[in-house]
């Protein structure tokens, strides 16, 4: 009888759990890694630190806007995206209806498109070695605190 028992409180549970719930939980972890590093991470307007960082995303949310900012550079935008996640379908096997639901419920059945971020930082500074070992490096837009110090001449 107590065998009876326990084996209908595991088939309640596997039945009750949604198995993406169960594998991969209601958020994602997401790495952010820029060169050069410390530069700043917003997530959908929101600061969550400085580079090189580890967030969690929800997943039941459809986009994540991230922004990376760091003085000198050009700002750089991404837009992630929710994308179908492959173990709701073990719920067809396990779960049935009711793991759909939880999986649904709890955004489980969905996963963040990404999950590492590795970006490189472009400035605006363009620098280059002469033969004579001068080093000229040109900007597109000067910044009004700058102080000109000489100006090159072609021979």
């Amino acid at each position: 009888m107590k065998k009876k028992i326990l084996f209908l409180i595991v088939a309640f549970t596997l039945i009750a759990s949604g198995c993406a719930s169960i594998v991969s939980g209601s958020k994602q972890r997401v790495s952010v890694t820029t060169t050069p590093a410390n530069a700043k991470v917003l997530i959908n307007g929101n600061y969550v630190g400085a580079t090189p960082l580890v967030t969690y995303l929800k997943r039941s949310e459809k986009t994540h806007s991230i922004t990376i900012e760091l003085e000198g550079y050009k700002p750089y935008n991404t837009t992630l995206k929710r994308k179908l996640n492959g173990w709701v379908f073990g719920n067809i096997i396990f779960g049935g209806l009711i793991g759909v639901i939880i999986d649904a419920s709890t955004g489980a059945m969905y996963r963040v498109s990404e999950n590492e971020l590795l970006i490189g930082l472009e400035n605006n500074v363009s620098l280059k070695k002469t033969k004579e070992g001068i080093y000229v490096a040109v900007v597109m837009e000067a910044n009004e605190n700058w102080e000109k110090i000489g100006t090159l001449t072609k021979n």
